[in-house]
């Protein structure tokens, strides 16, 4: 059964977060790994669980639906930074996509993508909706 942790904190999820990114590139993983540090430093007081049915990452204040924030989900050329109330979110450079109701992404290329200021605002924005 999937472990609920501290968000970034070594133990069993970090073990299933490998897992989980055990079949992508090592640009896809290392982009992963790039995301879910920057998740922690923006939102501390998250936590993670993997899930491994829609293969992601899920984060949030607790692991009940209406607390879920964030999800990282590995594609096979890119990661998604799953956005749950990504319609609400300030979108200038255009980095947010998607046409759903609520939730939005955006794709991150590169370990440089994940740590850009563009990609850290709207991840700020996303944590202080959830706060």
């Amino acid at each position: 059964m999937p472990h609920v942790e501290r968000l970034g904190t070594p133990g069993p999820t970090e073990d299933e977060f490998e897992q989980l990114l055990a079949p992508h590139t090592p640009v896809v993983a290392e982009t992963a790994h790039a995301l879910r540090r920057v998740l922690a430093a923006a939102f501390p007081e998250a936590v993670e669980q993997v899930d491994f049915g829609n293969k992601l990452l899920a984060v949030g204040k607790s692991m009940q639906m209406r607390d879920l924030t964030f999800a990282i989900i590995p594609h096979s050329a890119h990661v998604n930074l799953q956005l749950a109330d990504g319609v609400d979110l300030p979108n200038p450079d255009g980095m947010i996509e998607g046409t759903g109701k609520r939730i939005r992404h955006v794709k991150v290329r590169s370990v440089e993508a994940a740590a850009s200021p563009g990609l850290r605002a709207i991840i700020d924005a996303q944590a202080a909706l959830r706060r």
